[in-house]
């Protein structure tokens, strides 16, 4: 008698439970039940029936609302096939194939229709290979279609990256997660949320062959698995983590196993780690469950929860995270209990939910990173592997320049602008951020500038700079036809910002101006238009709010967030924006609170939509924050930047939520913050080179219709400039003619700045980003800064003028034989880091500052030595 294996080794228990989750599902989306679930009507295999099932049950919300069955049937189909046509496919375990492979969604982007069109580019180039191979081959590719670059929150999808050639760390493991599961590879992608060491955070991806896990830089090659030159950053890593949409049991470290949802703790792969529990009990001593436990990080000048878990009924929350510092926030129905811990001396603390205002005045505290730790001795490459890939690398710049090539050309945007009669240079800006988009965008101009003037133009110019990449024609004239038609009186500003513009917060940009205008009827449009109240009475009433997995908030598009009548509060909150400008009335999410609000007699009005906010509580008055300088600060106080070295946040049912005022905002003392009421606290922070970090907190209240005075202080840090070495003037180097110098010709005589680089990585255009957004201080300091680049690193689509932000200083030299480069790097850890190798120099040729590899803040410690060392 033969054993049936049920379809993807699911037992009876999984199935039931996919078929219960699947129900709630079709309940949730019943306004939507034709478009998503008559696809179970037509003639599916059994497979692709449980897939189709597996894919429902854990489909977050926003995708209910925005895509249809199509979509998800093509990527069910299209799986299926690969594994069956794949080598390597029948030696992926079912589990795997459903957890890894199958899912469509990798981050927060708009999903395409892309896995048949990346499959197609990658399966003659990959199928020959083993497995592990092929995950190299994959990421060359990657790399030929996209590089580094920094950018908004927002994640564009797979082609749109590639039509941009360029995104974010996130974006580009996206891509490289979606491509290796175009050709039936198990992929994920895994992100630290926030270093502990520096600012920022970063992702990448790990993909699995024959029984490992392997981890690589996507877009990113390197010569073998499992390295990266966020190899070093990540030994001093708190969290390293992924989200898969399911029940999933492992083998690896769960987080938090959520309804709809598990998250996975990958740290111990590349870190030293400790489990810690948190113990929480109430005044009298008794455990508390289902307290909210946030495990929080110092980065970007808040502190930011990398993970929060609940308590179970014994009060406990366990974490398992790296051996540095952590602020733990314990809190039950607004009452809370704080504590710092450093993870290296405690593996277990108790915690006591006793607070319920927050203290007075100021309290410092210092929070201390992971330390450096060396990696593993790995075996050396031969030179012909190490050839054969720099000729990939090579290859894979030239064809991406090649492409980069048929962009739009300033000639061409030129003669355009003279064609529709707009101004040259609006024309180009946009254009140029468009880049493969931009023929598109023209064709938009060309089209609708002969007859409604700059009106096009100004539509764009209101747009993100990632918009121009993923929005195309037939969206765009939506927006300006709708959009001028029910102009009215508005003053041109507010119209163009508040009306014209398409975009509200982060969500994919669709046509929904016509659709809203026809949702209704024209009694309905005039009610609302004559009290917005009535639409967020109307939404508050008829719409279900839905919690959302925590990173797609806000990413639900209006018209499917319409459709499906339910989403979480911040879909909805940009449903009544995006409703609002379709009927002519300004709207917007408020600039720091994201809270909807409408504007009625040129005055801003907030909206309620959740009618179990009290309404005195939505309907809260204004106050100030003005800012005042420390008249004490040291001369080495670091200049105010708002999530640069300091931050506000106000008290909310136990925790603090940070406000999001510009990052990098430094005109922070020329107008008040309007804040609402409330008590608030204000993080400064100053990073040493450690990676320790000083950190003050402010707290203070704020009153309605009162301006609330605060004194901007910076903990004071000692910092010492030791000499560390010499470099040696005499090294010969060549200037990009071909032309021999000395290095002392290019450093001069009074100090300099000096860093070997590797243009095509991550961590070089992070240091070329910094000194170009410090380019006025360095110019005030007159010092040369020498970028070296050496024959292994060199790339023949390399181009100075790239990067026309860096100083005037600036000079970019090759060195062949890095003669001068200083034996520092020699060094295990140093070495290992890799590029750049950043030197800050005296006038007489010595070393007082060093740094290798990435480190965000380089560029402004450089400069603060160059500085002292200067007076």
């Amino acid at each position: 008698m033969m054993n049936q294996t049920s379809v993807f080794s699911l037992d009876s228990r999984t199935m039931d439970l996919i078929e219960r989750k699947l129900s709630v599902k079709r309940e949730m989306a019943c306004a939507k039940e034709h478009e998503l679930f008559d696809v179970f009507e037509q003639d599916l295999t059994e497979e692709e029936a449980w897939a189709l099932k597996y894919l429902y049950a854990y489909m977050p919300v926003n995708d209910m609302a925005d895509y249809n069955s199509d979509l998800f049937l093509s990527y069910v189909r299209q799986s299926l096939e690969i594994r069956k046509t794949m080598p390597w496919g029948s030696r992926v375990p079912d589990h795997l194939f459903l957890h890894f492979v199958l899912p469509y969604r990798v981050n927060t982007e708009n999903i395409e229709d892309s896995r048949g069109i990346l499959h197609q580019e990658l399966n003659e180039r990959t199928r020959s290979l083993s497995m592990a191979d092929a995950i190299l081959e994959t990421n060359y590719w990657c790399h030929e279609k996209a590089t580094y670059i920094g950018s908004d929150l927002r994640t564009i999808a797979p082609l749109s990256l590639i039509r941009n050639a360029r995104g974010r760390c996130g974006e580009e493991s996206t891509l490289a997660v979606a491509a290796l599961r175009s050709i039936g590879i198990p992929a994920r992608q895994v992100y630290t949320p926030r270093w502990a060491h520096c600012d920022s955070n970063h992702a990448w991806v790990e993909a699995w062959a024959d029984g490992t896990w392997y981890y690589i830089g996507a877009c990113e090659p390197e010569a073998r698995l499992n390295q990266g030159w966020f190899s070093p950053p990540a030994r001093r890593a708190m969290l390293i983590n992924t989200r898969i949409y399911a029940d999933y049991s492992g083998p690896e470290d769960i987080t938090l196993a959520d309804e709809w949802f598990t998250e996975i703790n990958l740290l111990e792969n590349y870190a030293l780690t400790r489990t810690i529990t948190v113990l929480v009990k109430d005044e009298e001593g008794r455990p508390v469950s289902e307290a909210q436990v946030h495990f929080e990080l110092y980065n970007t000048a808040e502190f930011y929860p990398i993970a929060t878990i609940p308590t179970n009924e014994q009060g406990e929350a366990v974490f398992k995270t790296g051996l540095g510092d952590l602020l733990i926030r314990a809190v039950k129905n607004g009452v809370w209990g704080e504590q710092k811990i450093t993870v290296a001396d405690s593996d277990r603390i108790e915690m006591v939910l006793d607070q319920m205002e927050q203290p007075n005045g100021t309290h410092d505290l210092d929070m201390v990173p992971p330390p450096e730790r060396e990696g593993e001795t790995v075996q050396a490459l031969s030179e012909e592997r190490i050839q054969q890939h720099n000729r990939c690398l090579e290859a894979g710049t030239k064809i991406r320049t090649s492409f980069e090539d048929t962009f739009m050309t300033e000639e061409a945007a030129s003669e355009l602008a003279a064609e529709v009669g707009l101004p040259t240079e609006r024309v180009w800006n946009i254009l140029c951020k468009a880049r493969g988009n931009s023929h598109e965008i023209a064709a938009f101009l060309r089209e609708q500038s002969r007859e409604l003037g700059e009106w096009p133009l100004r539509l764009l110019e209101s747009l993100n700079e990632k918009d121009l990449v993923d929005t195309f024609h037939d969206t765009l004239t939506d927006h300006l036809h709708a959009s001028l038609a029910v102009r009215g009186e508005l003053a041109e500003d507010v119209f163009t910002q508040y009306v014209l513009c398409p975009r509200v917060l982060h969500e994919m940009i669709v046509p929904y101006k016509h659709f809203f205008q026809e949702a209704f009827t024209s009694e309905e449009a005039e009610a609302f238009k004559a009290d917005p109240a009535v639409l967020a009475r109307r939404l508050d009433e008829l719409y279900s709010r839905r919690e959302d997995l925590p990173n797609l908030k806000g990413k639900g598009n209006p018209v499917g967030t319409f459709k499906l009548m339910a989403g979480d509060p911040v879909s909805l909150d940009i449903l009544f924006v995006a409703i609002c400008r379709s009927l002519g009335v300004p709207a917007r999410l408020h600039p720091s609170e994201q809270k909807p609000q409408y504007m009625a007699c040129g005055v801003w009005i907030n909206a309620v939509l959740d009618a179990s906010v009290p309404r005195e509580e939505a309907a809260k008055s204004w106050g100030k924050i003005r800012l005042l300088k420390d008249v004490h600060a040291s001369d080495d106080a670091p200049d105010a930047s708002y999530f640069e070295n300091f931050s506000f946040a106000r008290l909310e049912h136990g925790v603090y939520k940070t406000l999001l005022f510009a990052e990098g905002k430094r005109d922070v003392y020329d107008q008040p913050f309007e804040v609402e009421l409330g008590s608030y606290r204000m993080t400064t922070g100053v990073r040493l080179k450690d990676g320790t970090v000083q950190v003050r907190f402010n707290y203070f209240l704020v009153r309605a219709g009162e301006e609330t005075d605060v004194v901007l202080t910076f903990r004071h840090a000692e910092h010492e400039i030791p000499v560390l070495g010499t470099l040696d003037r005499q090294a010969m180097l060549t200037r990009l003619d071909g032309a021999g110098c000395q290095l002392g010709e290019l450093i001069g005589g009074r100090g300099a700045l000096v860093a070997w680089i590797e243009p095509e990585r991550e961590p070089t255009k992070h240091l070329f980003r910094e000194i170009g957004e410090l380019t006025t201080a360095f110019t005030e300091l007159d010092a040369p800064i020498v970028l070296i680049i050496g024959d292994a690193e060199w790339s023949a689509s390399f181009d100075p003028s790239d990067y026309p932000q860096l100083p005037k200083s600036t000079l970019f030299i090759r060195d062949a034989s890095y003669a001068a480069l200083s034996d520092i790097i020699s060094h295990s850890t140093v070495h290992e880091a890799g590029f750049p190798h950043l030197f800050v120099l005296d006038e007489a040729d010595q070393i007082r500052y060093t740094a290798s590899g990435y480190k965000i803040g380089t560029g402004k410690e450089s400069l603060q030595v160059l500085s002292a060392i200067r007076q």
